[in-house]
């Protein structure tokens, strides 16, 4: 098949290629070179791209999957579009539809996906880095260890995704919806979570050294084994969330709301816990030692008798400051 003077075939050269606009529909273009192409408005539904190069390419307004019923989940092994290992570093995807589409291991640093709809997508091992991922529709994706370091996600919904082993440092999620999302042993460090909710979200083992938490929603969130230390919880919501054996040293927990909260063994360490609510918060074994505790509300707090008696010095040593 030949489009404008290109033949399409898999492994074909069509760098800096002007297909705007054309219909390349169910086409096999596994291992080609797009990089600089012009595919703006171009029909890709349904074609194979894996391993294809297409950096730098303009894929703004491209058509990737044909109209689908309400009942789309039964048809979407019929409709899906593979990019598994392409390289996308670059390209201009902003506003695509990509939802369920196999991206696993594919190359989107310093991508534009403003405003995209990956929902449902396998990215386990994506390159993220960088992109531009504003608004976009991650609901329910895989991104199993993929690489979002600096990522923008400014108001992203990732809604049940998975997350787990993925990097996110340095990445800016201010407002982002990850409620129930899966982000057991991911690398969240440094990252921007003002106003995030993660409701219900698996942070087991997650690593969130110096993050900005400041108003975040983490209500019955499980947070086993969580490294936070040094990061901003400044009013956030913990209530009933689960921080069993959590580092939440030097932590900015300030009008925070811990009430029902499980910090069983948790290191409270140099923490500020002042005007936090605690009510009927689990501290048993928890390490307060030098925590700032003024006008903190811990009635019905559990506590062993060893930090009662830390928590009274405490208290005199505040109300002395």
């Amino acid at each position: 098949m030949e489009v404008n003077g290109y033949k399409i075939e898999p492994g074909a050269d069509l760098s800096g290629a002007n297909m705007g606009g054309t219909d390349l529909s169910f086409q096999n273009l596994e291992g080609a070179n797009l990089t600089g192409a012009n595919l703006k408005g171009a029909n890709l539904k349904c074609a194979l791209l894996s391993d294809a190069n297409l950096s730098g390419a303009n894929m703004e307004d491209v058509i990737l999957h044909p109209p689908l019923p309400k009942d789309a989940l039964r048809v979407m092994e019929n409709v899906q579009l593979v990019l598994s290992h392409a390289n996308l570093s670059g390209a201009n995807l902003k506003g695509a539809n990509l939802f369920f589409a196999q991206l696993y291991c594919a190359n989107f640093s310093g991508a534009n996906l403003s405003g995209a709809d990956l929902s449902g997508a396998n990215m386990g091992g994506a390159n993220l880095s960088g992109a531009n991922l504003m608004g976009v529709n991650m609901t329910g994706a895989d991104l199993t260890g993929a690489d979002l370091t600096t990522a923008n996600l400014t108001a992203a919904n990732l809604e049940d995704a998975f997350l787990t082993d993925a990097n996110l440092t340095g990445a800016n999620m201010e407002g982002a919806n990850l409620s129930g999302a899966d982000l057991s042993d991911a690398n969240l460090s440094c990252t921007n979570l003002t106003g995030a909710n993660l409701r219900n979200a698996n942070l087991t083992r997650a690593y969130l050294k110096g993050a900005n938490l400041t108003g975040v929603n983490l209500d019955c969130a499980s947070m086993i084994y969580v490294v936070l230390r040094g990061a901003n919880l400044h009013k956030a919501n913990l209530e009933g969330a689960n921080l069993t054996n959590a580092n939440l040293s030097n932590a900015n927990l300030e009008c925070a709301l811990l009430s029902d909260a499980n910090l069983k063994g948790a290191n409270l360490e140099s923490a500020d816990l002042s005007d936090a609510n605690l009510s009927n918060a689990n501290l048993r074994y928890a390490n307060l030692r030098y925590a700032i505790l003024r006008r903190a509300n811990l009635e019905g707090a559990k506590l062993t008798l060893a930090n009662r008696r830390l928590l009274r010095r405490l208290t005199r040593a505040n109300r002395r400051r």
